[in-house]
């Protein structure tokens, strides 16, 4: 599984949005720059989002955009699964496959399962609030 560029920077949109979650909406073209992402594709991204009810846009002059919910009610998993579709390393383990014919006799098939397996378990254990915990601190000590 390799996560694209659209799955990385909606997680960076939605980070930012948390960081700057203070009850006023923040504007795409201010996320664009300090995430150094063109705001055309974070446009594209944030229209995925907003149709999800992930975001709310708020229009007028004071326009942008905010979180639907707390930080704490968002895992990367729930992003990621948005914006990439399956995580699943291989079909065969996907969540809406087909049973496969040799699943029994496969050894292979125990790799995959527990592959993603352990991929679900990391992304779905982390929010976007211990995201904004961890920016935090990685921005704590590179101002030291």
């Amino acid at each position: 599984m390799k996560v694209s560029t659209r799955g990385r920077y909606a997680l960076r949109l939605m980070l930012d949005l948390a960081m700057h979650n203070t009850g006023e909406a923040v504007r795409l073209k201010d996320i664009a720059r300090r995430q150094n992402i063109s705001d055309k594709y974070l446009e594209q991204i944030i229209a995925v989002l907003n149709k999800a009810g992930y975001v709310r846009s708020v229009r007028g002059a004071q326009g942008g955009y905010m979180l639907k919910k707390e930080p704490k009610d968002y895992t990367v998993g729930m992003l990621l699964r948005l914006t990439e579709g399956s995580l699943a390393p291989v079909s065969c383990v996907d969540d809406d496959a087909e049973r496969c014919g040799q699943e029994a006799e496969c050894a292979t098939y125990r790799v995959w399962h527990r592959l993603n397996e352990a991929i679900n378990q990391v992304v779905d254990s982390i929010t976007l609030e211990q995201l904004v915990e961890w920016q935090t601190e990685a921005s704590d000590n590179y101002n030291i």
